[in-house]
């Protein structure tokens, strides 16, 4: 049986399924990522082979290319959460990890473009934590 794993929006208006594995889960520090995900980096799954299915709300998903880049952002036009998008003119899977609702045994592999990582993006793990607003 094949590894399949469900995702959706904030508001839920759009459930997908992925079909198959990830071969990479990547963070991206760059500018670009920065400025779409409002967060220090992207955190996304990558797929050559796997599949994506739309179980509801396709036509609330909404992509935007930058142009003049290879940067593509997927999301759901009444939410704006981050949803899947294919490119690399339809050979490469792109999810970003946060959309998905189960929990992930991949851990992400890599750093990329840490030259432009955010400068508060720094001993992050010195720093209070809570597992609740506090």
């Amino acid at each position: 049986m094949s590894n399949i794993k469900k995702g959706s929006c904030l508001c839920g208006q759009v459930q997908f399924e992925v079909i198959g594995d990830f071969e990479n889960f990547i963070l991206c520090h760059c500018k670009y990522c920065q400025k779409d995900t409002g967060s220090a980096h992207g955190a996304n799954l990558f797929s050559t082979r796997a599949e994506l299915k739309w179980i509801t709300g396709e036509d609330w998903v909404t992509s935007f290319n930058l142009s003049g880049t290879e940067h593509s952002k997927s999301f759901c036009r009444n939410c704006g959460a981050a949803l899947p998008n294919i490119q690399m003119e339809g050979k490469l899977l792109v999810v970003p990890a946060g959309s998905l609702d189960e929990d992930l045994t991949l851990k992400p592999m890599a750093h990329i473009f840490m030259k432009s990582k955010a400068n508060w993006e720094t001993d992050l793990e010195s720093i209070k934590k809570f597992d609740y607003l506090p």
